[in-house]
């Protein structure tokens, strides 16, 4: 069986909002916040993923010079440094090698710019050159996004070296036909916000209008496209039940464990067949 190389793209700070690698409150406990890559990395160790996948790099796009993603990252740091937190296990090793060793930081520098600035546009296409080079460097076969804030444009265009090469784990079901249908940066707010009966109709200002509560939630594996979580979906888990009185982090840590490491482990199997 022969392994197919795989990229790794995350948003540090996407993880800190999770306290990804810490013990958070759990009703009147606690429990640990696995990451989504110690999940795969575990998975790439102890099951047969491990016989059809080896994980390259780890790439992430948090840019030190921006005043925002430092205070999100004010427990963590950019990078592993001894007797700080940091977002799994420092030692962790993958396939016999050091996780740490695998970091390489990208930044999305053009998030500096102004959203009309000339030089965002600019700077936004460097950056996608800048990942595309990286990932031609490393002869990756895929390309696994997870939490990454940002919208990729020249990479996942029909054409493109890495069209259908790209996919990401996202922490709802993407499917419009879905009634538990959530996309975007709050899927799992939107979701606990349906099982109280409630619609955010305004992020903004947190308008919302009654709706038909819905207990359930789940987790999608799709391709990237230009939209947002607009992907074919390749593989969806919804297995998540929701108590109303569920805190953001519980309900992140239910959805993690239930529904998208399976998700994300069982699409990894389907694409390489």
């Amino acid at each position: 069986m022969q392994k197919k190389k795989l990229v790794y793209i995350w948003s540090l700070r996407n993880a800190a909002a999770d306290k990804a690698g810490q013990d958070v409150a759990y009703k009147d406990g606690t429990r640990y916040m696995k990451s989504v890559l110690e999940s795969l990395v575990e998975a790439l160790n102890q099951t047969t993923l491990g016989q059809m996948y080896s994980l390259e790099k780890v790439i992430y796009d948090d840019d030190a010079e921006l005043a925002s993603d430092r205070e999100k990252l004010t427990d963590y740091g950019f990078s592993y440094e001894a007797g700080k937190r940091w977002f799994y296990p420092p030692d962790l090793q993958v396939q016999g090698r050091p996780v740490n060793e695998l970091l390489l930081a990208i930044p999305s520098a053009y998030r500096r710019h102004g959203m009309q600035a000339p030089e965002r546009i600019a700077g936004k296409s460097a950056f996608e050159k800048h990942l595309l080079d990286t990932l031609q460097e490393l002869d990756a076969d895929i390309v696994v996004l997870d939490g990454l804030l940002i919208i990729l444009d020249e990479l996942v265009r029909p054409g493109s070296l890495f069209h259908r090469k790209i996919v990401n784990i996202h922490p709802g079901v993407t499917r419009l036909e879905s009634p538990y249908e959530r996309r975007g940066a709050y899927a799992t707010l939107d979701a606990l916000y349906g099982a109280r009966g409630q619609k955010v109709v305004n992020w903004q200002t947190m308008e919302t209008v009654p709706v038909k509560p819905l207990y359930m939630t789940g987790a999608s594996f799709h391709y990237v496209d230009n939209g947002i979580d607009s992907g074919e979906v390749i593989h969806d888990v919804l297995k998540t039940e929701i108590d109303k009185e569920d805190t953001i982090l519980e309900l992140r840590w239910n959805n993690f464990n239930r529904s998208l490491f399976p998700a994300l482990h069982e699409g990894l199997v389907k694409i390489y067949q």
